[in-house]
């Protein structure tokens, strides 16, 4: 109570729209913001531990990883949707300790990703030399464009091997990298970074979008898999960083361009199908064309609910069609909440649908439910989540 009572007070010392919002609006708004940062600081609690990760892997523990990251985007979604001191208190420190620098692979989404949170970090409280190492390697990638295909093959050597990940030619690529890239131009006035982005981002999309289903596969991998019912494999949480990233980046881009227009038409095209696919219970399953009998999943859950609540508030989806869509997939992230405070029934790290236990989570997954909650808040502010 004493935190729902504070995330209350923090929502009606923020600023107000047009219209004031009810008494009963604002309590509901601050019921997802005090949900969000007790699973915050449930997460925080456990940074040099990973043994709360069933399928904990070598970037696990790394702070600058693409799993952590994940995390700490969610992190600044939650500050700026009026979390408590403490969480942007707690992006500072990390990177500050980080010395703000991306992961070790310049031209690897995966380790770009850490970067949006420093980006965010620049006007709220670390100044313009938290950029300087991010804007350090974008300036090398831009300059250096690799010359590869999109094709996904892993030799003998191994999967760092992979020539194509120098590109993003996987679809959890486009959460990863563009979003941070649009951003950096926003900062600095330089379309160098944009005008990458953009170029990768319809090309990767050329590539791996299925116009037939409206979904992207993970990679070309799984152009020609099927399952045992002859059906398309699109995996929930890799078609959820997709259209979570699209949420980020369409703001970033100049309003009405011809990139902003088009990545918009892609944006409700996905959420037509998604919506469609969305089970009974609120989640979608792990396999988006193969729901029965399927196990709750929470992360690709939590970035279509916060896509979607995203859209509403954009204006790009009708309330009245996708507001109950918010509404389940919410009901169902906070039933996913365990007794010990975890965040339950997240997919451990994959490239394709697997199983998931009630007890499985994941810093990613974390990320995605601060993402949803801060804009499921921001509907109930307003009044608009039906």
């Amino acid at each position: 109570m004493k935190l729902l009572a504070a995330a209350i007070a923090l929502v009606l010392a923020a600023p107000s729209p047009a219209a004031a919002p009810a008494p009963a609006q604002v309590e509901a708004a601050g019921v997802p913001i005090a949900a969000a940062t007790r699973l915050a600081r449930w997460q925080l609690a456990r940074l040099r531990d990973t043994s709360h990760i069933a399928r904990a892997t070598g970037e696990t523990a790394n702070p600058r990883g693409w799993e952590r990251a994940a995390f700490w985007i969610g992190m600044t979604a939650l500050a700026d949707a009026g979390g408590p001191p403490d969480v942007k208190a707690a992006i500072l420190d990390m990177g500050r300790a980080n010395g703000w620098t991306p992961g070790s692979r310049p031209f690897h989404a995966d380790d770009l990703a850490i970067t949006q949170s420093y980006l965010w970090a620049v006007p709220h409280g670390a100044g313009p030399a938290a950029r300087t190492p991010t804007r350090r390697v974008f300036d090398h990638i831009v300059s250096h464009p690799p010359k590869v295909g999109l094709a996904y093959y892993q030799p003998p050597e191994g999967y760092d091997a992979t020539e194509c990940l120098q590109r993003w030619c996987w679809c959890d690529a486009l959460f990863m990298a563009p979003p941070a890239m649009l951003e950096l131009s926003r900062q600095t006035g330089d379309t160098r970074y944009r005008r990458y982005a953009m170029q990768e981002f319809w090309a990767t999309t050329a590539f791996l979008f299925d116009p037939a289903q409206h979904l992207f596969y993970r990679d070309s991998r799984f152009f020609e898999r099927r399952d045992d019912q002859g059906r398309k494999l699109f995996w929930s949480r890799g078609n959820g960083w997709v259209f979570a990233g699209l949420a980020r980046m369409i703001p970033l881009l100049p309003k009405d361009s011809p990139d902003q227009r088009r990545m918009k038409a892609l944006f409700v095209e996905m959420a037509a199908q998604l919506r469609e696919l969305q089970k009974p219970d609120g989640f979608w399953s792990p396999s988006l064309l193969a729901p029965e009998g399927s196990p709750p999943e929470a992360s690709g859950t939590a970035f279509y609910t916060y896509g979607m609540a995203w859209g509403i508030s954009a204006g790009l989806l009708d309330e009245k069609r996708y507001g109950p869509a918010v509404r389940r997939g919410w009901t169902a992230l906070l039933g996913a909440i365990q007794p010990d405070g975890r965040l339950g029934w997240v997919q451990q790290v994959s490239d394709r649908p697997e199983k998931v236990e009630a007890q499985d989570t994941q810093f990613y997954g974390v990320g995605a439910f601060l993402l949803a909650a801060t804009e499921v808040a921001g509907l109930e502010r307003q009044g608009r989540l039906r």
